[in-house]
């Protein structure tokens, strides 16, 4: 399963024109980690010269836009969320954006400024176990958390059914998923939502306007 979720990530950020590296094609189960063994990608965008993080923790596909080069954790439990409490049992699902990582990070990536990035299926749905939950992931020296959701619905909106995507197993599922559409495109799905709400909106009025006027009818005879 970390292999899946780890090539979804990648392709995300692929698509979004960075360069993906994978320092470490084994698992180590026996002994302790060395630190580049605590990376999971290391991405960097070439045609970038600036690099930021926004302030806000939980980071959207345009929040990447700032983003030159960072360490990317990946943590796909699919079924469940992550809580701080969860930190506190599990702090070595943090080590890729510890001390030693960071400069495993460094010696690859040629650059001291680096941002940590944790991808995440799902955040507490409670909002004061969220923010504890985001404060403790900044004490821990992550700068900016992804969801699955985010990184899935940008690439289902990526994909084009025209295209055939044969260097990417991944991108031509989604694309034979939207294509025989068991796959909605998230803009598509947000127009629709909107329309059916308008309709809502107009069968309201006018189911309104035509009591008034079998009122007034009424009242006339």
């Amino acid at each position: 399963m970390s292999a899946v979720n780890e090539w979804i990530v990648r392709e995300y950020f692929e698509q979004l024109g960075f360069l993906t590296s994978q320092p470490c094609k084994y698992l180590s189960s026996v002994r302790h980690k060395r630190a580049v063994e605590e990376l999971d990608l290391l991405i960097h965008r070439p045609t970038s010269c600036t690099q930021s993080a926004p302030s806000h923790m939980i980071w959207t596909t345009e929040d990447l836009g700032v983003v030159s080069r960072a360490v990317v954790g990946v943590r796909g439990w699919h079924t469940d969320r992550i809580y701080a409490t969860t930190l506190e049992q599990t702090p070595e699902i943090l080590k890729f954006a510890g001390q030693s990582a960071r400069k495993a990070a460094v010696e690859y990536l040629g650059s001291e400024d680096i941002v940590a990035v944790l991808c995440v299926p799902e955040l507490p749905a409670s909002g004061e176990l969220r923010d504890k939950t985001l404060s403790a992931l900044r004490e821990r020296g992550i700068d900016g958390v992804l969801s699955f959701r985010t990184m899935l619905s940008e690439l289902v909106r990526m994909v084009r059914v025209n295209l055939n995507y044969d260097k990417s197993d991944l991108l031509q599922v989604i694309r034979i998923l939207k294509n025989y559409d068991l796959l909605r495109d998230p803009q598509l799905d947000f127009f629709t939502r909107r329309q059916q709400k308008r309709a809502k909106i107009t069968g309201a009025r006018l189911e309104c306007s035509s009591r008034t006027e079998d009122t007034r009818v009424r009242g006339e005879n």
